[in-house]
């Protein structure tokens, strides 16, 4: 690529810990060296922010749009000019109100091509939601706006990848949700984001069962037997190579992880519980099945650190290198597609 990728970034809950992860990121002026960073903020809060952590000599570069980014500084869209008492750790409708102002104009801007990428800082699911956002997270909010029938939480790091069936929903709608159509679009959009975002030639997934024991063989319920079986049975005869269903307990506590290129979990906890054990400081939310690429930290608001100078930069920091990753492979993947090369068959006779 003749320019460096251009990394959107929202702010998240202006109450906790987003902008003190952006900041500490990109204070660290090597990470520019891979892209050009364009946060979708505030003046006047990444100032209150910059003095907070007694970063006195680290600058945005404010700009109105994207095509005006110097790829030599983090750049700097300002979303709104009035001002914003920030309440540090407290979950109030105003952290809800900018959150969203900074996550629609940074979507609005990826739609659009004038950003390459978007990493979200963390939201509160619950105060943020509005007329405009009536949506259980990221993930289902970016998915209706890319215009996709149907996206992943993909948690990945160099140890592990997870993905779910089901998402942000309630425990007690689970198993209904559980069926042969949602797990084989799963495992699809998993298997095709392995071969494009990753470059994994043929990968290898496994299918953990939903009940205690994979079900025992019916004798701890019958969704195995009635629906993720046949899903892996109709997705291997689709050429994809997935294995299961695998009791959860047993999988990630003998590290039969290891053996495969990603993990189809059936729900929520039961994927993102051991990811987060696993690999909490490098673990990265990958939206995967859009047409446009978003990451994010894997962690969530940090309301009990927020303002005390204690937050890691690292797994943000690790959503703003995959999501530089991901733009990269699917650039190549396309140049390469572009023109590939005449299929001839060779004749055996020898002259």
């Amino acid at each position: 690529m003749s320019e460096k990728i251009k990394v959107g970034i929202s702010i998240g809950d202006v109450n906790g810990i987003g902008m003190e992860v952006i900041i500490k990121t990109f204070a660290d002026a090597m990470i520019l060296n891979y892209c050009t960073p364009i946060v979708y903020g505030n003046t006047k809060i990444a100032s209150y922010n910059r003095k907070n952590l007694g970063l006195n000599d680290f600058n945005f570069n404010v700009i109105d749009e994207p095509e005006q980014a110097n790829p030599k500084k983090p750049n700097l869209i300002n979303c709104w000019e009035e001002d914003v008492k920030i309440n540090f750790g407290e979950a109030n409708e105003t952290g809800g109100k900018y959150a969203f102002i900074s996550l629609e104009r940074a979507t609005n801007d990826l739609i659009a091509g004038k950003i390459d990428a978007l990493v979200t800082a963390p939201i509160n699911k619950h105060n943020i939601q509005s007329e405009n956002f009536n949506f259980p997270g990221h993930t289902e909010y970016l998915q209706e706006r890319c215009g996709a029938t149907d996206s992943l939480m993909f948690l990945v790091s160099d140890e592990l990848r997870v993905g779910v069936v089901t998402g942000h929903i309630p425990v007690s709608q689970i198993s209904e949700k559980i069926t042969v159509a949602n797990i084989l679009s799963k495992l699809n959009l998993m298997n095709q984001s392995l071969k494009q975002d990753f470059w994994i030639r043929k990968p290898r997934i496994a299918v953990l069962g939903l009940n205690p024991h994979a079900g025992d063989n019916g004798l701890i319920g019958i969704e195995e037997q009635l629906t993720i079986i046949p899903a892996i049975e109709h997705a291997n005869n689709e050429g994809i190579l997935c294995s299961g269903p695998f009791p959860a307990d047993g999988f990630f506590g003998n590290c039969t992880y290891k053996n495969f290129d990603a993990v189809l979990a059936m729900y929520h906890d039961q994927g993102l519980i051991p990811f987060k054990n696993t690999a909490f400081d490098l673990g990265v939310n990958f939206t995967a099945g859009l047409n446009r690429v978003r990451t994010s930290p894997d962690h969530g608001t940090g309301y009990a650190i927020a303002g005390k100078n204690m937050a890691s930069p690292t797994s943000f920091r690790e959503a703003v290198f995959t999501a530089v990753h991901v733009v990269k492979a699917r650039t190549e993947s396309a140049e390469l597609l572009k023109n590939p090369l005449k299929f001839s068959k060779f004749s055996r006779d020898r002259d």
